[in-house]
């Protein structure tokens, strides 16, 4: 699915909780979602007062913004909800990382662990059945 240059733009200068809400709406209706990954598969992972978090977005051309910096030679990475389920929740609780949901460029997104999403994401599920 292609996000037009408006939406990006729109969906960028939302708060971290309203772009949070997109999120998983849009992870919701298409059952992917993405983050970064570098050339030897390890992700991307930044540090916030004492806590590693792994970026995730709704889009490629979200994720697109984030690579800049120490990020801009990683790749944009799709995860279907089967691989979350299968791979990704053990792997973020055994290393205690937390989820960086939706950052734009250099700016934080929301700050969430692993239950709270997966609570969030099946809350919004129940929805479309």
């Amino acid at each position: 699915m292609k996000i037009n240059a408006e939406e990006i733009k729109a969906v960028a200068n939302l708060e971290p909780l309203k772009r949070y809400k997109y999120l998983i709406k849009k992870i919701a209706d298409n059952e992917v979602f993405y983050t970064l990954l570098n050339s030897e598969n390890d992700y991307a992972i930044s540090e916030l007062e004492n806590h590693f978090l792994i970026p995730f977005w709704s889009a490629k051309e979200f994720a697109e913004s984030c690579l800049i910096d120490d990020w801009k030679t990683f790749k944009i990475t799709e995860i279907s909800l089967d691989d979350f389920e299968e791979k990704m929740i053990d792997f973020l609780n055994e290393n205690n990382y937390l989820m960086n949901m939706f950052p734009i460029e250099n700016k934080t997104g929301f700050i969430v662990d692993v239950n709270e999403f997966v609570r969030d994401l099946n809350d919004e599920l129940e929805n479309y059945n």
